[in-house]
């Protein structure tokens, strides 16, 4: 429209998201006498556009469109630019029978009546059966983007559900609230799953590796009563042993981080708020930022709070977006079963609540086994025997001082990135500069 109206020497202003710079000053042109803006779907942006003298007496603001759009709200938009605070106006919309919006809801038909009385190509077309034949295409694209919208808040009901467990989960352990509520339980569901597992399969020994595995403890009965054994009863048996070695376990890291805190609260305890503390399962290490002060005050139960919580927090998080992942790859997959006369909506819902209780059993596996594996390295990055403390090596200790800054130490050294030269084509021209293809020239060795 604007290439049009400058080879027609027609002055005029464009307003797009290109000039949102210059938005204002085109919207306070736009009331002046015989200016011409272009502007897209919502002109002005919900600005008035105040009239220039002597505007009013010729007519008032003019709004033409160069189609109709989908929805009717846009249509009343752009036609209330015109006539604004009782000022004049008028609007007009033209629309071809090859527009989109006409293309998809029978412009043929009309186009093919048209043609039969007489009506001429580009003879303006003002008839009641147009405009009716207009409005019944935006009622219907209308239905249908509601359709949508309102079958996307159905899916996303489930989403939401599953959310608000997860958000819990993780408030309790960014904050502390519950976490030791949530820790206990989850050591009790972890008994639970792996007696449920394994007395139905009648797998004793797969009972006893998966426990020595995850908790650290062997079964407290034998073949013959883990068979026979009422599961709730085993399963509480199974988290009182978990749950008492588990304090065990805090209490002798505690022993050992111990000698280091106090040594460097005492002497630098005025320089230092922080005190970041490694600890690993001899694959995986997490940092545990805590408290200097308040680490020392307590005898290490603010680290091993800090251990809790930056353990749940980054098993949470990591299982929650490999969850979010597969919950895409589901939505994608479920709508194939119209094809079979299901409602995928009835199918996601299942799928996605066996999906999501397979993850909170993986996240109380990875958290319950992580708590129980992990303890202050060695020098050599190995896993330091809680339950044996040794002199502690202070080196694994790293300090962030009271104004945030840290101070100097060696950083490790990363792994670089493997790069990968762009691999030249035959037909392009060879890389050493001779001229001739690559093919005809360092290329005939391949």
């Amino acid at each position: 429209l604007s290439r049009m109206l400058k080879m027609r020497g027609v002055k005029h202003n464009v307003l797009n998201a290109k000039q949102h710079q210059r938005e204002a000053e085109i919207v306070a042109e736009a009331g002046r006498p015989s200016a011409v803006t272009i502007a897209t779907n919502m002109a002005g942006r919900g600005t008035d556009i105040k009239l220039g003298p002597g505007v009013k007496e010729a007519g008032g603001l003019a709004i033409i469109g160069t189609e109709r759009h989908e929805s009717r709200r846009v249509d009343r938009q752009l036609r209330g630019r015109s006539g604004r605070q009782g000022d004049p106006g008028s609007s007009a919309f033209f629309v071809s029978l090859e527009d989109n919006l006409m293309r998809l809801f029978g412009s043929e038909r009309i186009a093919r009546l048209m043609d039969r009385l007489g009506i001429k190509e580009g003879e303006v077309i003002q008839h009641s059966m147009i405009t009716k034949s207009i409005e019944r295409a935006q009622k219907k694209v209308e239905e249908n983007n509601f359709g949508i919208r309102k079958r996307l808040l159905e899916y996303d009901d489930v989403m939401n559900s599953q959310r608000e467990v997860i958000y819990t989960k993780r408030r309790n352990a960014l904050y502390g609230e519950r976490l030791a509520i949530d820790l206990s339980n989850m050591m009790y569901d972890v008994s639970e799953i792996l007696i449920q597992e394994h007395q139905e399969q009648r797998d004793y020994e797969g009972f006893r590796l998966n426990l020595i595995k995850t908790c650290g403890i062997d079964s407290p009965v034998d073949e013959a009563g883990f068979l026979e054994a009422d599961p709730a009863k085993l399963a509480n048996d199974i988290y009182e042993q978990v749950y008492e070695l588990y304090r065990v376990k805090c209490k002798a890291v505690a022993e050992i981080a111990m000698p280091v805190i106090t040594n460097v609260y005492q002497e630098s305890g005025e320089r230092y708020e922080n005190i970041v503390v490694p600890m690993t399962d001899g694959f995986k290490t997490l940092n545990v930022v805590t408290n200097l002060k308040k680490a020392y005050e307590t005898n290490c139960r603010e680290l091993i709070i800090g251990f809790e919580k930056s353990v749940s927090l980054a098993i949470i998080d990591d299982a929650w977006k490999e969850h979010l992942r597969e919950m895409d790859d589901l939505k994608q997959s479920v709508q194939n079963a119209s094809y079979e006369q299901k409602d995928p909506l009835l199918i996601y819902k299942f799928e996605s609540f066996k999906l999501f209780r397979e993850m909170l059993e993986k996240v109380n596996r990875d958290v319950v086994s992580f708590l129980f594996k992990a303890s202050l390295p060695n020098e050599d990055g190995s896993v330091r025997e809680a339950q044996a403390p040794r002199r502690t090596d202070t080196s694994n200790l790293k300090t962030s001082r009271s104004d945030g800054s840290e101070p100097q130490r060696r950083e490790p050294v990363k792994a670089q990135p493997v790069r990968m030269e762009k691999k030249v084509g035959r037909n392009e021209p060879c890389p050493c500069g001779s001229g001739k293809k690559y093919k005809q020239c360092h290329g005939t060795a391949e």
